[in-house]
């Protein structure tokens, strides 16, 4: 291999098979901000102190006033092994609580599928929970316990603020270690998360805190305590953290968990298409006067799209009987050189909105409204 590794995006949550008295782990993870120095005061409050105080006083603070709004969660489902038997399986992360009702925001990939929760409380109290709702989309969940006393809620920030260099500070339970907080700052901002091999999501925050195992669903803290994103994945080659992470940014969360506790899962506007880039080795091949877009590969019979008189693709791409379908290359003014593009500016619209949609049809350039419909659920 000529010494060069691979980099892997790996999820963070630590996984655990219990066979007899055996626990074994397995892994996933989280991320962090900067500004002047505050201390946490009797009414939780951070009041800045001195603009010139040590890092150690911020994050301290900082600590002191958000450790207990943030939660360890169990989830415990079974599978079968190598002898068919079923064999308990326990994960573990880590949660933010956002309502004094019992709300908590966490990863998909943290609860998703469990049969059970159990949400240890910063006091060491242990009470169940079950799914609000998952966005496997955006990596994003939302549960809920009954409150054995008053809760502590977490305080969100404002993703879109924040910029490279300013310090971020994580708290989660990496390793089963509960209530670890590091350090770093953001290292970048609007990164790009595959999520599931296939969605995309925009705006991601990078870090270089140190995140590891069971600090997936945590919260990343700027240096007021403000939960700027909740930590979801690192790039690694070893299954370790190697100074890049990844936080899906709270203006997104907000958004998700709103709609995850109204309706128990997020409504996304749909087109009712698949497609594929058009590239200029393909308009060459096929002999189009134009060079980018959409191209429609199948239209969902009596979706948006179909009831807008839009036309899919015939057979496969370069089959012998392959005809193209339409291209699209604008949705409300804006252009779709690619299906990244066309995703993008779709979910800029809401369920039930009507847009103009420009497409190429047999050399001409053609214009309809489409009126978006409800993702099915899958």
């Amino acid at each position: 291999m000529n010494g060069v590794k691979t980099s892997t995006v790996v999820l963070l949550s630590v996984i655990a098979a219990i066979t007899s008295s055996l626990v074994t782990g397995a892994m996933m993870l989280s991320a962090f901000e900067h500004e002047p120095a505050y201390v946490a005061s009797p009414t939780s409050e951070i009041v800045i102190i001195n603009e010139t105080s040590s890092q150690e006083g911020i994050v301290s603070a900082v600590f002191d006033r958000v450790q207990n709004s943030v939660v360890h969660i169990t989830s415990r489902t079974s599978e079968r092994d190598f002898f068919m038997r079923l064999v308990p399986v326990e994960g573990t992360g880590t949660g933010v609580i956002i309502s004094s009702d019992g709300y908590i925001l966490t990863n998909n990939h943290v609860v998703g599928g469990s049969e059970s929760l159990i949400v240890a409380l910063a006091t060491g109290e242990e009470v169940s929970a079950e799914i609000v709702g998952v966005d496997p989309n955006t990596d994003l969940a939302i549960i809920k316990i009954d409150p054995p006393r008053t809760l502590t809620v977490a305080k969100l920030g404002d993703s879109d603020k924040i910029r490279p260099g300013q310090m971020a500070i994580a708290i989660g339970n990496p390793y089963r270690l509960d209530n670890t907080v590091t350090v770093g700052v953001i290292s970048a901002v609007n990164r790009t998360l595959t999520v599931d091999g296939s969605y995309r999501i925009r705006g991601v925050i990078q870090t270089d805190a140190a995140i590891n195992p069971g600090n997936s669903g945590g919260p990343l803290l700027n240096s007021k305590g403000e939960v700027i994103g909740i930590n979801s994945a690192i790039i690694t080659t070893t299954e370790g953290f190697q100074g890049i992470g990844f936080s899906i940014p709270i203006n997104i969360a907000k958004d998700v968990s709103s709609e995850l506790i109204e309706r128990g899962r997020v409504v996304r506007p749909w087109l009712g298409i698949t497609g594929t880039d058009l590239t200029a080795d393909m308009a060459e091949s096929l002999n189009l006067s134009i060079t980018k877009g959409v191209i429609l590969v199948t239209i969902e019979e009596n979706g948006p799209a179909d009831k807008a008189g839009l036309v899919g693709s015939i057979s496969h791409l370069w089959g012998e009987d392959f005809v193209i379908g339409d291209v699209i290359l604008e949705i409300g003014g804006e252009a779709t050189d690619t299906i990244d593009d066309l995703i993008e500016i779709k979910l800029k619209y809401r369920v039930g909105e009507t847009v103009e949609v420009r497409y190429y049809r047999e050399g001409e350039i053609k214009t309809t409204e489409v009126t978006l419909g409800e993702t099915p659920e899958s």
